[in-house]
């Protein structure tokens, strides 16, 4: 046998090589995007592997490498996954990015249904999705109408990985504006922990009676961390 016939019977099939059946693309037009798993939809994003392995083996080895976790694959940049995988440039690094950041966009823009949230549970189940996989801490603000119903939610603040700042007055300028009745406030700890900081316990008793002021309700104070949550108005501490 010459190296030309070794080389070709080691290498890995592409995935054009495969049955029709076993094929990303042609699965997901026969039977729709759901009937796919992640490794698979990953492939489709990626469109190509290496030399080493085909799209779907490369897809499987990024997921692996998260523990089969979209947030934390979410974590990654695209200098992250340039660098930790082989196979993987800037092009289909920016791809699987891109595709992320529209999943969580349409997380928000489904937020702007207005549902009620009327309990500390509603009101995670409704920023999970926004806060879990954040490298930093983020403090959104929910503004909230009659019955609890929300108006709008807004991005008040970014910083580091403890500890974030945020600006009453543009709270609650922005609540004014949406003639909103109540507010609630939700960060996320990217270190997992629910334990309130001495800040969060300032930033809540200062919103509270900043709102106040002008009539408007401080509802919740959200804590999220890994996949459970912390309210101050459940604990009582509002």
């Amino acid at each position: 046998m010459n190296y030309k016939e070794n080389k070709d019977l080691t290498r890995p099939l592409s995935i054009k090589e495969w049955a029709q059946d076993d094929r990303p693309r042609e699965k997901m037009l026969r039977q729709g995007a759901p009937a796919l798993s992640d490794s698979e939809l990953l492939a489709l994003i990626l469109g190509s592997g290496s030399r080493e392995e085909n799209a779907l083996q490369l897809a499987r080895r990024i997921l692996a490498s998260v523990d089969n976790n979209l947030s934390a694959l979410n974590k990654l940049s695209a200098k992250d996954l340039c660098r930790q995988f082989n196979g993987v440039g800037a092009a289909k690094a920016v791809s699987v990015i891109a595709a992320l950041e529209l999943g969580k966009r349409r997380t928000m823009s489904e937020a702007r249904e207005r549902p009620v949230l009327n309990t500390s549970q509603k009101i995670f189940d409704q920023m999970f999705p926004l806060l879990s996989d954040l490298p930093t801490e983020e403090c959104w603000a929910l503004f909230l109408g009659s019955s609890n119903r929300l108006l709008d939610l807004r991005r008040i603040s970014s910083g580091g990985i403890n500890e974030t700042m945020v600006d009453m007055r543009v709270v609650l300028k922005q609540a004014l504006e949406l003639r909103a009745t109540a507010i609630v406030l939700c960060h996320n700890h990217p270190s997992g922990s629910l334990r309130p900081s001495m800040a969060d316990n300032t930033l809540t008793a200062r919103l509270k009676t900043a709102a106040r002021s002008v009539d408007i309700v401080l509802l919740d104070h959200v804590i999220v961390g890994d996949g459970k949550y912390f309210s101050y108005a459940d604990e009582g501490l509002l």
